[in-house]
């Protein structure tokens, strides 16, 4: 009895939905990842499938040279976090993203996008 009832467990586990069992994951971002964008963006939107712990998820934006070119700290709201950008010149941009979702599953993750014609 035991090993059916095992059994039966492990198929209903294997049987549920990916969302169930997934971390949060990045949905879409704005800028989108590897775009070029003129003109240049006033912030970083990221959107996660699932709701995000506020004081455990940031986003850094970084020049090639590598220093920090965002204002301030991250906003985040329900599913979705921002970031102030400064003015940008052309050049490319490094997106560092690290969040913590509600159900306490840490994700992380980086892109690049260009400012430039």
């Amino acid at each position: 009895m035991f090993r059916v009832a095992t059994i039966a467990l492990l198929a209903l586990a294997l049987a549920l939905p990916g969302s169930v069992r997934a971390h949060s994951g990045l949905a879409r971002s704005s800028p989108p990842a590897g775009s070029t964008v003129s003109p240049a963006p006033k912030e970083v939107v990221l959107s996660f499938s699932e709701k995000l712990e506020s004081n455990f998820s940031t986003i850094e934006v970084r020049n090639a040279k590598g220093a920090a070119v965002h204002e301030g700290s991250t906003s985040v709201e329900h599913t979705q976090m921002r970031v102030v950008l400064k003015a940008l010149p052309p050049g490319t941009y490094k997106v560092i993203w690290r969040v913590l979702s509600v159900d306490t599953h840490r994700s992380q993750g980086t892109f690049t996008f260009r400012v430039g014609p």
